[in-house]
């Protein structure tokens, strides 16, 4: 039977019409989610999400008070969730716990291996400058465990995902330690910063980006791409500060020789976003227009300086667009690797001091006057 003009018209046109939906389709599901740019206030929202649990009270109790004659000296604890009782460090001069006013306070968080204690020396620096200065414990340092526990608990966490001992639980911390901060009469709730070394300096721009109420960071050792790391070979400098986690996490899946593939899985579990969405050059841009100084050492093989680079390239931007290019700075310490000398210390309470103390001191004084 010969067909008509007619229909072999409609033939073709109902053919194209087919291809082109089926090109259509096959595009949409080709593209990639992470090709679709998210909002700042997303972003937040997201890794908010990602580290929230149930709230309890804090019940904030302190143990311990020791005077020197220069600083007082508490010791106290508070609980962060239902299984979790954080212990710290408050140090202050005598009289400006006493004076009735509403004082900068600074929070200072270790690195790997180290305790609240570790941050004493930095701690006192920022005391004489009139500043309260505390300090936590991370998860599973300190008070709070051992290395075995910590990775212990890193290695769990790759094998069932329900918890993010690395990095993310303490930033969890570190907001309900905001929380408590902010209760406290002599506490300014409108001048709290954020410093911390190498694991406390990632978990530092971590928590900024997410807490609104961090008003200026100090990352020490810790501004760092990890996409960067995973795409040039950086990675096992990184990993090696929880490698029997690590190493456990890759035995149970049978990889004799861990490659950049394998660490990325390890990261998806572990710390789910750290070299995408929440990976360091998008972070500091929720944190701008916020005061930041980050400080890396120039020959440290955890934080290269290209790595650090692409995070400064992106707060660059940031602060700009926002107005403030004068609030990120970031500075190398020269010859000097995974580690912080004392020029970066002073460097870090000078920032503190110039963002929280100088411009906010007529707050406190305002504080006085109405005897809060």
């Amino acid at each position: 039977m010969k067909s008509s003009p007619f229909l072999n018209a409609i033939f073709i046109v109902v053919a194209a019409c087919c291809c082109r939906c089926a090109l259509s389709q096959t595009t949409a599901v080709a593209e990639p989610p992470t090709s679709r740019p998210i909002s700042v206030d997303d972003t937040r929202r997201q890794f908010l999400a990602l580290i929230d649990r149930p709230k309890v009270e804090l019940a904030p109790q302190i143990d311990e008070k020791v005077s020197d004659g220069a600083y007082d000296r508490y010791r106290f604890t508070y609980a962060s969730e239902a299984s979790q009782r954080v212990p710290g460090l408050l140090i202050a001069k005598a009289d400006v716990l006493e004076d009735n006013g509403r004082h900068p306070a600074v929070i200072v968080l270790h690195g790997t291996t180290e305790k609240k204690e570790s941050q004493l020396e930095l701690m006192r620096m920022l005391a004489a400058r009139d500043f309260i200065a505390i300090s936590i414990d991370g998860r599973f340092h300190g008070e709070r465990g051992s290395q075995a526990d910590y990775n212990h608990a890193i290695a769990q966490a790759y094998t069932d995902g329900k918890t993010h001992p690395l990095y993310f639980d303490t930033v969890w911390d570190v907001m309900r330690l905001v929380d408590y901060l902010q209760s406290r009469s002599d506490v300014d709730p409108q001048r709290i910063g954020l410093m911390g070394v190498s694991k406390g300096g990632i978990e530092t721009w971590l928590t900024t980006a997410a807490d609104l109420r961090i008003k200026a960071a100090v990352p020490f050792i810790g501004l760092n791409s990890f996409a960067w790391g995973l795409d040039n070979n950086a990675w096992p400098a990184r990993v090696g500060t929880f490698k029997t986690a690590f190493a456990e996490a890759a035995k149970s899946e049978g990889v004799g020789d861990p490659d950049a593939a394998f660490a990325r899985k390890f990261f998806d579990r572990v710390i789910p976003g750290i070299y995408t969405t929440f990976d360091c050059p998008r972070m500091v841009e929720l944190i701008a227009p916020r005061p930041l100084l980050a400080i890396d050492g120039d020959k440290d093989p955890l934080n290269p300086v290209p790595s650090a680079r692409v995070c400064e390239r992106a707060a660059n931007d940031a602060y700009a667009a926002a107005g403030k290019p004068e609030q990120f700075e970031l500075k190398f310490q020269k010859n000097t690797g995974h580690a912080v000398s004392s020029q970066a210390k002073a460097d870090a309470v000078a920032w503190m001091v110039k963002w929280l103390a100088e411009i906010g001191s007529g707050t406190t004084q305002m504080n006085a006057a109405k005897g809060r």
